[in-house]
């Protein structure tokens, strides 16, 4: 094997470990700063549950979740739902590091997909287009969302990304 094919074979490996470490450090940050800072995003959550800053259109409004009890739950939720992936994406990342690139692949995939699901399925799909976030000027996240899913998509790509087969042991 070429110094070339080594250096390429470690490269993708490298890269999707990173990458999941960025993803990883931004979850991280994203459940301490909604756990030690609870207020600021509860309020978000609430007025998106509660449609409050939507156009209050009367065949929408059956929809806005009124209770702060249920509100409060689904912001836990969200919030266990965070710190979970952050841990597993950080699994994928040390197993990555380590050269545990079928143990990383499957943990960096698992905490990938839970972030696609929170930021795709959670805040575009239920929050943007249940509750009518789009509506919102004060409290939109559609951008942000965006952002997050694609990015962890690029990641997920770059993971399963085909790599060239090591000529001893026949593995990735």
């Amino acid at each position: 094997m070429t110094t070339t094919t080594t250096t390429a074979s470690r490269a993708l490996p490298l890269a999707a470990t990173v990458l999941t470490g960025t993803v990883a450090l931004y979850m991280a940050l994203v459940a301490f700063g909604n756990i030690t800072d609870f207020g600021t995003n509860q309020a978000f959550v609430q007025h998106v549950l509660a449609m409050d800053t939507t156009f209050k259109d009367d065949d929408l409004m059956w929809r806005a979740v009124t209770s702060e009890g249920l509100q409060n739950a689904a912001y836990v939720a969200i919030i266990v739902w965070e710190t979970v992936a952050a841990l597993v994406l950080v699994a994928g990342t040390w197993f990555g590091f380590r050269r545990d690139h079928a143990r990383a692949r499957r943990l960096s995939t698992a905490g990938l997909l839970m972030v696609m699901l929170l930021f795709g399925a959670g805040f575009i799909g239920i929050g943007g287009e249940w509750f009518a976030m789009w509506q919102s000027d004060t409290w939109n996240g559609l951008d942000a969302a965006t952002r997050i899913f694609l990015l962890s998509g690029v990641v997920l790509i770059v993971t399963h990304l085909p790599r060239e087969r090591a000529a001893t042991t026949g593995r990735p």
